[in-house]
Order: structure tokens, then C-alpha cells, then sequence
């Protein structure tokens, strides 16, 4: 990992903090390390194609984990429901170089809660309900929600 990109993407940290309107949201934590992700998706209509305008997050981790969350926030903009889902952990990590092994599971919660997000907007939006209100809190209300309910955080186990 290149110790200076991972300073400056810290320092410029870019869409951080809940998004009120978002239309999706999705969370992921890792159990080894107690890391959280959680990343709100607002979309726009382009062209007559919907694309992803904009995204946050917000993150109880690693400054790993904050750096790729920024890193990939800014990455998806623009691009489609589908081309988002083609990005893996390695893609949305890559400007901070390799991670050492220690530290993939960051870009792994990254891409989880992406995938969550745009799975979830999937999910309402064939349903035409609104977003679950547990995952419209802060991630500090999932994590008190997780003692006491059931499938309220998606836990991605890592090696």
C-alpha cells in the first residue's frame, strides 16, 4: 500500500456523513476487527439511463476502510446500477496501491456495502416500499440494533 496516497486520500476525504435521501443504503461489518461500513446511493436520470449522482458513508474502521469508502465513493458516480456491481475490492481500493493482506478485507467490506446498497434499492424498488428504516439510521443505531434484532447487519466473514 502506498503510505502517502493512503495520508492524502485520508486528508481529502470525500463524502463522508449520512445522505438523508438516498435512495439505497446498505451495511457490512467485519467481525475479526469490528470494522462497519454503511454507503447511501442517490441516482439521476442521464440520457434516459439511471446512474449513481451521488454517494456517502460512513465508517466505524481502520483509516484503511475510511480512505477506500472516500476512494469509492467518488469512483461510482456516474456509472450505472450494473457497471458499480462489476467493480470489485481491488478496483475501489487501487489508487491506494496493494493493500498488505491485513488490510484487504477493508476494501472487501467497501465493495460489500456497495453491493448491499444496490441490492437493497433492487429490493424496494420492486417492492415500492421505502427504505428499511434500519438501514436509514446511523450506523451507530445499526450497531445498537444488532444486539437486539436479527439480520439487521450483513457481517462479511474474511480470512
Amino acid at each position: 500500500m502506498d503510505e502517502a496516497a493512503l495520508q492524502q486520500a485520508l486528508t481529502d476525504t470525500q463524502n463522508l456523513g449520512e445522505m438523508p435521501d438516498a435512495d439505497a443504503v446498505g451495511t457490512v461489518g467485519s467481525p475479526d476487527c469490528g470494522d462497519m461500513v454503511r454507503m447511501w446511493i442517490k441516482y439521476k436520470d442521464k440520457d434516459g439511463q439511471k446512474v449513481i449522482d451521488k454517494a456517502s458513508f460512513q465508517s466505524f474502521g481502520c483509516q484503511t476502510a475510511i480512505a477506500v469508502a472516500s476512494i469509492a465513493t467518488e469512483l461510482i458516480r456516474g456509472k450505472t446500477k450494473e457497471e458499480a456491481l462489476s467493480m470489485s475490492a481491488e478496483e475501489l481500493s487501487k489508487p491506494l496501491g496493494p493493500l498488505p493482506p491485513m488490510k484487504i478485507h477493508c476494501g472487501q467490506m467497501v465493495e460489500g456495502a456497495l453491493r448491499a446498497a444496490l441490492e437493497a434499492e433492487q429490493k424496494t424498488s420492486i417492492s415500492a416500499a421505502p427504505v428499511q428504516s434500519d438501514q436509514s439510521g446511523t450506523l451507530a443505531d445499526a450497531l445498537n440494533l444488532a444486539g437486539k434484532t436479527q439480520g439487521k447487519i450483513k457481517i462479511i466473514l474474511t480470512s
